[in-house]
């Protein structure tokens, strides 16, 4: 597949679509000086590309309880480890975001618990259970200052 160039009409429509995926094509158009056809072929190049992966729909998880947010940092036994590990972080649901890193990490993960309590109980019982793991460092979020898509 070749690779799509992006232009500055490109970028603009996916700057405006990170503020909000569900405006119309036809409000797209207007605000770009072009037709709602050309909207159209424009994203779905961009999605054949792989540049548009999906939409998603912004939840805040502290409204839903999830008051607790901190990053794990795991060390592993062995780099090889790293598949197989990953699998098991997969299953577990407060688990929402991985890393494959370089540094003194192999690892780094983003959980979300409901409480400290929560938290404590998922390191004892289901992170540091995993045997490939060689030790972990929890950094707690205080607060989430910037929380953005790049700007293109």
């Amino acid at each position: 597949m070749e690779k799509y160039h992006i232009d500055d009409l490109d970028k603009q429509i996916l700057n405006a679509l990170m503020e909000n995926a569900r405006l119309p094509y036809a409000e797209l158009a207007k605000k770009f000086d072009v037709s709602a056809a050309t909207i159209h072929v424009r994203i779905e190049k961009m999605k054949t590309a792989g540049i548009i992966t999906g939409t998603h729909l912004a939840v805040d998880h502290k409204q839903l309880g999830y008051d607790v947010c901190c990053f794990i940092g795991i060390k592993l036994s062995n780099a090889g480890d790293y598949p197989e590990v990953i699998e098991q972080l997969r299953n577990i649901e407060e688990v929402v975001e991985a890393y494959y890193t370089t540094g003194q990490y192999s690892i780094f993960i983003k959980i979300m618990t409901t409480a400290i309590e929560e938290l404590q109980w998922l390191l004892i019982d289901k992170i540091q259970s995993i045997d490939k793991i060689q030790a972990t460092d929890t950094l707690i979020s205080l607060q989430n200052s910037i929380n953005r898509d790049i700007q293109l």
